[in-house]
């Protein structure tokens, strides 16, 4: 049997047969017991009112269309695809139940993710599908147009387990940047997989999480600080001088120092880069020090990035206690990443 259907009137033509009471996606089973034949079947596909998405599964052209319009609507229909013939129990979850809540990732997966319990159908899935097993409680599955799904908080905490710790990061950020859960929700998940696998990491990743991150760069660049051993920044801080007022993304006050992550800044806009240098300007008389860093550097010199950073430090100290650059044993000197 199909995937419940959500109420979606008018959707289908009026060469099909009624549809009604069928998942918006069905399967040849169902539409030959509505009277077609396997020959009108064909037809129906052949001049547009049906689209096969897979073997023996269909959705009607129409259907299809208004989802697509639909954020994340081309993910909704290979999930109900794919649940059609999931097998009893079976949700969607992991990345592509990420994808439908609208939580970042740092690498979004082109397959389908479904969660089945113990015992059925097959584990290994099939291409463009990955499987995982597990006991699902009733309270960490919701749905969306009808499609099961894991959880907000669930699905966190799934892929801080099996993600490595900054892929964890990125998503739980997401989610808590996004208001769709709190800490407390994810905390009462993880109680109730006290011996999950990856469970120790998971609790990591909530421990480290902050809403306050508004980027996957800024998740990592918070994750790249940590490994390389520098002291945790505030977010999202308000710098007022006379007045001029700026956000910058990290601050670390004690060191009068401001960094900022530029994700998607296009330098090649003058007007914008002018902007920017006279904002830094500004932040620099009002006595900090200023860097900037993008996805390449945060990713790849991360070590580099620290030490950028260490020297800036120093120059804040400099500024604000009027002495000479901190020696080599300062306190400012930290392990490089690991």
């Amino acid at each position: 049997m199909s995937v419940p259907t959500a109420t979606l009137d008018c959707m289908t033509k009026t060469s099909l047969p009624d549809l009604s009471g069928l998942g918006w996606v069905v399967t040849r089973a169902e539409l030959l017991r509505t009277g077609l034949s396997r020959t009108g079947i064909l037809e129906l596909v052949r001049n547009g009112e049906l689209i096969a998405l897979d073997r023996g599964i269909f959705v009607p052209a129409e259907v299809a269309g208004r989802l697509r319009q639909l954020p994340g609507g081309e993910i909704l229909i290979s999930a109900a695809a794919v649940l059609s013939t999931g097998g009893p129990g079976a949700v969607i979850s992991h990345h592509t139940a990420a994808q439908l809540h609208g939580l970042d990732l740092l690498a979004a997966s082109s397959q389908v993710t479904i969660t089945r319990p113990p015992g059925v159908g097959s584990r290994s899935g099939r291409p463009g599908l990955h499987v995982h097993v597990a006991r699902l409680p009733a309270r960490h599955v919701g749905s969306r147009l009808a499609i099961p799904l894991t959880t907000v908080a669930r699905t966190v905490i799934d892929l801080a387990r099996s993600e490595d710790f900054r892929g964890g990061v990125v998503v739980a950020d997401s989610a808590l940047h996004k208001q769709l859960v709190t800490k407390a929700q994810f905390e009462k998940v993880m109680a109730e997989l006290p011996r999950s696998r990856g469970i120790e990491r998971a609790r990591q990743v909530i421990e480290f999480a902050d809403g306050r991150s508004e980027s996957v760069l800024e998740s990592i660049a918070r994750v790249a600080f940590r490994d390389c051993g520098l002291p945790a920044p505030d977010l999202q801080v308000q710098i007022s001088a006379d007045e001029f007022m700026a956000r910058v993304d990290f601050c670390w006050p004690e060191f009068r120092t401001i960094v900022e992550v530029d994700g998607a800044m296009k330098y090649d806009d003058r007007t914008a880069a002018m902007r920017q240098l006279r904002r830094d300007s500004r932040l620099r008389r009002a006595g900090f020090e200023v860097e900037h860093f993008g996805w390449r550097e945060i990713t790849e010199t991360p070590d580099q990035v620290a030490a950028t950073i260490r020297i800036a430090f120093d120059r804040g100290l400099e500024r604000a206690e009027n002495r000479q650059p901190a020696s080599q044993g300062s306190p400012t000197s930290r392990p490089a990443c690991r």
